[in-house]
């Protein structure tokens, strides 16, 4: 069995192991009213985060471990409640937010599963289905009193189709160039973050080493998370940046006069997440990214927020990938704590990447009186290859919050000239997506 199936079952373990003596801690249940009052007087930090994982990363995106312990620990307002079941809950939130509190340690997990079909097919598959089961687990050892805490980062998945193809290799059957699915694949067992983590400055300076996803870290914009908003890789990232998957790297960055940023990272340009851990599998080739960034204060970087980049990879000789380099625009805008604008530019040399030219711009809606996100993102690119055409990608989302961490997401996107594809002008593509949160 691999090292990192073995590690997931162990954190799984863990977890199960855990549950009991959470629910055990909440022993001797109050009555509704007496629960209701006391849910009254909690702190305003308790109403809105249920284990009191408010703080958001300097640096990471909403996908980063960070990004991700801290939305999943939002309070939500569900369409549909399950009293007797949400107290249960609450003495695990409760548990993790003790055990935050007296060692530094935060936990959180999900569960995804996502079915994609395609109107029409080249080949035999016209569907595919998948889970995935990732738990994040972040232990600031050192520092906490201060601010400039030392923490170890670990991210644990377990990918697993349920069909011939997961949705991460559906776009084939369509002929499309690109990803509909972007993180449901077939890899089992696989250690997605393994770093330490350490603030200066009073938090506004930090470093990374380690194994982590540079995308998780540039071209960071708020609305782009794969398990809560759009599946589509041109809808969530920048096509034309040549990302490697999780890889080890170093990456370091600062604020300064408190709205404009700096961040770097150099990862190895061969990372997998199914690579056992090794270093330079491929030899030492980079990955090398600069981005320099506005937003009117740290705090509102996920949803007011300018940033640059260049990047450059080198050249795989064992892959015979030429190297790339290129350059990348990202901005987006929240107004009315409702709508959210966003927009990307990218230009790009070399085969490495999806695109060479690409413009991506969409929205998102927020809806106060409930936990509901609709989406629509609009995308167009241009392959390396000059023989293939101009492809253009639609999508929408709507994202139902039925219970306080059950979320139920339908989609629909639209190929329009997929770039192998010699029969279809157009392609749609249905999903189904179902997230459970603890």
């Amino acid at each position: 069995m691999k090292p990192t199936i073995v590690l997931a079952l162990l954190f799984l373990t863990a977890f199960l192991l855990a549950l009991p003596a959470a629910a055990q801690e909440g022993a001797g249940d109050e009555e509704p009213a007496q629960e209701a009052a006391a849910e009254e007087q909690k702190p305003a930090e308790e109403k809105t985060h249920k284990s009191g994982y408010k703080r958001k990363s300097a640096f990471g995106g909403p996908n980063s471990p960070e990004g991700q312990l801290e939305e999943d620990d939002q309070v939500k307002e569900p369409a549909l409640r399950f009293p007797a079941f949400d107290r249960t809950m609450g003495r695990w939130f409760d548990w993790k937010r003790r055990v935050n509190e007296e060692h530094g340690f935060q936990m959180s997990g999900h569960y995804v599963s996502l079915y994609q079909g395609l109107s029409d097919s080249l080949g035999e598959e016209d569907d595919a289905a998948s889970g995935l089961f990732r738990l994040n687990a972040k232990w600031a050892f050192a520092g906490r009193k201060s601010g400039n805490e030392s923490a170890l980062v670990v991210t644990v998945d377990h990918r697993h189709a349920f069909t011939e193809l997961a949705p991460g290799g559906l776009a084939g059957q369509a002929g499309y160039l690109g990803v509909t699915g972007l993180l449901l694949s077939d890899i089992d067992g696989a250690i997605i973050n393994l770093n330490v983590q350490q603030a200066f400055n009073d938090r506004n300076t930090g470093l990374i080493i380690g194994r982590y996803d540079p995308s998780d870290y540039q071209n960071v914009l708020g609305y782009a998370n794969p398990w809560s908003s759009f599946q589509n890789l041109a809808a969530l990232l920048d096509p034309t940046v040549a990302f490697p998957d999780s890889s080890w790297g170093i990456g370091a960055g600062t604020w300064f006069q408190e709205q404009w940023w700096v961040l770097g990272t150099v990862n190895d340009a061969n990372g997998l997440g199914t690579d056992d851990l090794e270093l330079f599998v491929g030899g030492a080739e980079l990955f090398k990214q600069v981005s320099f960034g506005w937003s009117p204060s740290k705090d509102e970087r996920y949803f007011k927020s300018f940033n640059a980049s260049v990047w450059h990879v080198d050249e795989r000789e064992k892959l015979g990938i030429d190297s790339a380099e290129g350059v990348g625009l990202n901005a987006n805008w929240t107004w009315d704590d409702t709508w959210m604008a966003f927009f990307r530019l990218g230009f790009s040399d070399g085969t490495a990447p999806i695109y060479n030219q690409s413009a991506t711009a969409g929205f998102i809606r927020y809806f106060a009186y409930r936990s509901d996100l609709f989406g629509l993102a609009l995308n167009w690119g241009d392959p390396p290859d000059d023989s293939l055409p101009e492809q253009v990608t639609a999508e929408a989302f709507y994202r139902l919050q039925i219970a306080q961490n059950l979320a139920v997401t339908p989609s629909v996107q639209y190929l329009v000239d997929p770039a192998f594809n010699e029969v279809d002008d157009a392609v749609w593509l249905f999903g189904l997506r179902l997230r459970m949160t603890y």
